[in-house]
């Protein structure tokens, strides 16, 4: 093994750590969360893309539903709040996904598809097509999905009405 290579290898490793660490402090965290509103739920953690998914999963799936919120409001803010508990352990900015009772995930399928529908839409009529106003998490999931297909897209206007463009290859 050369220099490089054991320092990258080095480097990946730390990250993995890193990230794993983040994930055992929001586990904590989220624990307490649900200790004080006394709701049942098991936290599964995860490193997924460079970054820490921590997922709270119950056998009873709508109980959970208070802390998804209409539209993933309430998850949105629970997902903040969690970073911040990270970053006061840390010190550093975390960029943690939390997902509760599946909503991310299910969110995720959805959107990847209405990627690949608006991609398909402007290889048939060669114009753009705008979508409507998503959170930056909705942005990726569907940035992701138009690059799958081939295509390319922008993100516009200011949020909370920021929107993504889908534009001709």
């Amino acid at each position: 093994m050369t220099e490089g290579t054991i320092s990258t290898a080095a480097e990946g490793s730390d990250t993995l750590t890193r990230l794993e660490q983040e994930g055992e402090i929001a586990a904590d965290y989220l624990e307490g969360l649900l200790d004080i509103a006394d709701l049942d739920g098991d936290i599964d953690m995860d490193v997924e893309a460079d970054r820490a998914a921590v997922s709270i999963i119950s056998d009873s799936a709508r109980e959970l539903q208070k802390l998804v919120g209409r539209d993933g409001e309430v998850l949105e803010a629970l997902q903040e709040l969690t970073r911040l508990a990270v970053h006061r352990e840390t010190g550093d900015r975390s960029r943690l996904m939390l997902d509760i009772a599946g909503f991310r995930a299910k969110k995720r399928t959805e959107l990847a598809e209405l990627g690949a529908k608006a991609a398909d839409r402007v290889k048939s009529t060669g114009e753009p097509v705008k979508l409507d106003p998503m959170t930056p998490f909705e942005r990726k999931v569907v940035h992701d999905a138009v690059a799958a297909a081939g295509l390319r897209s922008e993100s516009e206007g200011e949020e909370p009405q920021r929107f993504v463009v889908v534009l001709p290859a």
